[in-house]
């Protein structure tokens, strides 16, 4: 015992650890996509220790109604951005992360943002020298063409001819944002970098995180995100006729300890199996880990919710809460200018409003919506806040601008809504292999966090790791409770004042990340 205390106490006087080699490979993710690892080595008493590795999501998850060239130029896409990534990691980020601290987070992102503030620069360069060529092309090519037509004859229109006129223009859909071919490899770092900082520090990595946003300051408490358990996967290129719904989410309630409300979500699951399958038919489970099924109208899946839990002998809107992911841009019909919420069945985005009031009104238990509009559609999102803003959460995933422009603009013009969903890297969704996810969520202090369902094992990783995180904290007694009881308890008072003369004060303080603004954390 003397000598071991001995050690640890001169331990302390050597010299600390630093950053000898980053390594990063090309693996495979959880749904057998190529993705990025990231190994970090440190220099420890003067001798080289591999310390931690970390797998990143491969890339995003593409529409399922997709085309097939779509589909492929995604899929060459996502290798092209591996192997770039593996390539900065090896070569560039190697040498510049060499002998740094893995504990000095913000020195460490400081130069992950450098050199990639600096790639950026470099593909605008590129980018403006093809417009410049693809312009010089352009207006030779039209100077030709001109000189061509002047010795034809004009044709005029046929009288009588009738050109057809969309009912009512909606605006058009924002082009997608671009993401830097190679990305991956500044967040799979820092992430690696992070995790290897917490090791050395010999604390959890959620404390970590947590001691980062609190500027070193350790929290007194700690608040653990609702789980929203993905139930049903509502398949929108399925023979069933909704095309609207995309996930079936269950909330516990606050009252419960997360343990508690996995363990009743399992028995409703169990419950659902049964009354959508008869025996022997093998189940399918989708890759968010969750049941495949196909309805044929928006009110099916809730009614078959509320019959599971009513079996159990469980109400819903006291012992279970639902939410629901919507992702509504996925039903936009652009040459009908409505969404299609059922086969054949349109609606304009104002319909699209009424239609989510009359919802909620019938289905009370409904407690958040993701995506139920487009981000195009403000006006919308405006309205349908005023309107259900004081009974359910309105969430923005693809709605939402990506955060680092949120850090840029506080002021930048998104939907109006109660909260946004947060992704590790902008391609978060499926694949992940560990559950730094769930640690993340728990550092930051989000209020709500999306794992998908209870089936898969990189589903249900982060859960268990969730379990044992909660068992550390009631052991520390560092657990907030009255946080999460506060959180959903306050909708009522919190949202009726939201949109007032005050409205816009309150929706900065929102951006800001300030009460009354929910946070999700996706993983």
């Amino acid at each position: 015992l003397l000598h071991r205390l001995s050690a640890n106490y001169f331990s302390k006087f050597s010299r600390a650890p630093v950053i000898c080699k980053v390594v990063g490979r090309k693996v495979l993710d959880g749904v057998g996509q190529p993705t990025l690892e990231v190994e970090i080595y440190c220099t420890v008493k003067n001798c080289e220790k591999r310390i931690c590795s970390t797998v990143m999501s491969s890339h995003a998850q593409i529409s399922e109604n997709a085309l097939p060239d779509t589909a492929k130029a995604d899929e060459r896409e996502r290798n092209d951005s591996v192997n770039t990534a593996v390539e900065w990691v090896n070569e560039s980020l190697n040498t510049m992360l060499r002998n740094l601290k893995p504990t000095d987070q913000c020195k460490v992102d400081k130069v992950l943002g450098e050199y990639f503030r600096k790639k950026v620069e470099e593909k605008k360069e590129i980018q403006n020298q093809e417009g410049e060529e693809a312009e010089a092309t352009l207006a030779l090519t039209s100077s030709t063409a001109s000189a061509t037509a002047l010795s034809g004859k004009k044709k005029g229109a046929k009288p009588g001819k009738k050109v057809a006129v969309a009912e009512r223009t909606i605006p058009p859909a924002e082009p997608v944002e671009s993401v830097l071919c190679g990305s991956l490899a500044i967040g799979g770092t820092s992430l690696a970098i992070a995790k290897a900082g917490a090791t050395i520090s010999h604390i959890p990595l959620y404390l970590h995180i947590a001691l980062l946003k609190h500027d070193q300051d350790s929290p007194k408490e700690m608040t653990l995100p609702l789980p929203m358990v993905t139930l049903l996967n509502c398949e929108k290129i399925s023979p069933a006729k909704l095309k609207l719904v995309k996930e079936v989410m269950l909330i516990p309630p606050v009252q419960l300890s997360l343990k508690q409300g996995i363990e009743r979500v399992l028995v409703i699951q169990k419950e659902i199996m049964r009354l959508l399958d008869p025996p022997g038919k093998v189940v399918q489970i989708s890759h968010l880990g969750c049941l495949i099924t196909g309805c044929d109208n928006l009110e099916q899946p809730l009614l078959l919710m509320q019959t599971a839990c009513n079996n159990m002998g469980l109400e819903l809107g006291t012992d279970m809460h639902l939410a629901i992911n919507c992702a509504a841009h996925e039903s936009m019909d652009y040459v009908k200018g409505k969404y299609e919420v059922l086969t054949g069945t349109f609606k304009s985005p104002d319909e699209m409003v009424d239609m989510y009031v009359e919802l909620i009104n019938k289905f009370p238990f409904i407690i958040a919506l993701i995506d139920p509009l487009r981000k195009e559609d403000r006006q919308q999102w405006n309205n349908i806040c005023c309107a259900l803003g004081s009974k359910c959460y309105l969430i923005a995933e693809d709605a939402a601008k990506y955060i680092s422009q949120l850090k840029i603009d506080e002021n930048i013009n998104m939907p109006m809504c109660s909260g946004v969903v947060l992704k590790y890297i902008n391609q978060t969704t499926r694949g992940e292999k560990a559950d730094f996810q769930t640690l993340q969520a728990v550092g930051l202090g989000a209020r709500f966090i999306k794992l998908g369902g209870l089936s898969r094992g990189e589903r249900v990783t982060k859960y268990n790791r969730l379990l044992a995180i909660e068992e550390e904290l009631a052991k520390n007694r560092t657990i907030c409770i009255f946080f999460l009881h506060y959180m959903l308890h306050c909708i009522n008072q919190d949202r009726i004042k939201a949109y007032s003369l005050k409205g816009r004060q309150r929706d900065k303080e929102r951006k800001k990340g300030r009460k009354g603004f929910a946070r999700i954390y996706y993983a």
